[in-house]
């Protein structure tokens, strides 16, 4: 009797928050997985705790030429991909009256952009896998407009509107594809309001883990924001200790390699 050959797995923003989380959840299951992230350290960790299951392929994903290099050495180590999670991504509040250009170009850079480098590098890597599956976390916040959330507000759209079109081009090639729009959730980025949060990121990981089984065309995590910020566009003057102070940037906008 064949044995049936282990899932492959390709999970960006692996390091940390609920990717950390998530990608416990996948390797628990003896499935294979990339983990892409700027943070090598934590990625090679992984790897050690769970020997022969981890390829790890960090780097800067809003690098399209690197995106490229991680697309080809997976097709090089395993030659085919199952499932494509697009977790990485990052926030960064707007101040209004030192409006900042630079922010949503970061932002959307990172939110977006990184996404379809992935997305284009992955696809034909799902074409030839197993009941290919791709997986984007959009954010619940893409339902209404918040304050200072120029730049993630521009994004997380973008990303839902990305899915949606791609979703009916690719329907005669059989991959599946499913929009998660996390909630109010216990990570690194809600950190500024934790004395709201009753999910944390292992609680998500393996709820988010679970439902993308049945491969939902939308799966929106429980508990979600909207009752929190809804008063938010209606009283700007008191956002500020709700959605916390403007997030120091880690790594500055990139010009796309050629």
């Amino acid at each position: 009797m064949s044995r049936i050959p282990p899932r492959r797995y390709w999970l960006t923003g692996a390091s940390n928050g609920i990717g950390a989380a998530l990608a416990e959840e996948i390797l628990k299951t003896g499935a294979h997985l990339a983990v892409s992230s700027r943070s090598l350290a934590l990625l090679k960790a992984l790897s050690q705790r769970y020997p022969g299951q981890v390829l790890v392929v960090a780097g800067d994903l809003t690098n399209g030429q690197r995106v490229r290099e991680i697309g080809e050495q997976i097709a090089k180590d395993w030659g085919s991909l199952d499932t494509m999670i697009l977790n990485a991504g990052t926030c960064e509040y707007v101040d209004a009256n030192q409006f900042d250009s630079s922010i949503i170009e970061h932002i959307v850079r990172t939110n977006l952009l990184a996404s379809s480098y992935c997305i284009e590098a992955a696809r034909p890597l799902l074409q030839a896998g197993t009941a290919p599956h791709l997986v984007s976390m959009a954010s619940s916040v893409t339902y209404l407009p918040l304050p200072r959330a120029e730049a993630y507000g521009d994004s997380k759209p973008g990303l839902r509107h990305l899915f949606e079109s791609l979703r009916i081009d690719v329907e005669p090639e059989n991959i599946e594809m499913t929009i998660v729009s996390p909630g109010l959730i216990n990570t690194p980025l809600s950190k500024e309001i934790s004395h709201h949060l009753n999910w944390s990121v292992d609680d998500a990981a393996r709820y988010l883990f679970d439902k993308l089984k049945s491969r939902p065309r939308e799966l929106p995590l429980p508990e979600l924001l909207l009752p929190v910020l809804w008063p938010l566009p209606q009283k700007p003057d008191q956002t500020g200790h709700v959605i916390g102070k403007q997030m120091v940037r880690q790594n500055p906008p990139i010009e796309d390699m050629p």
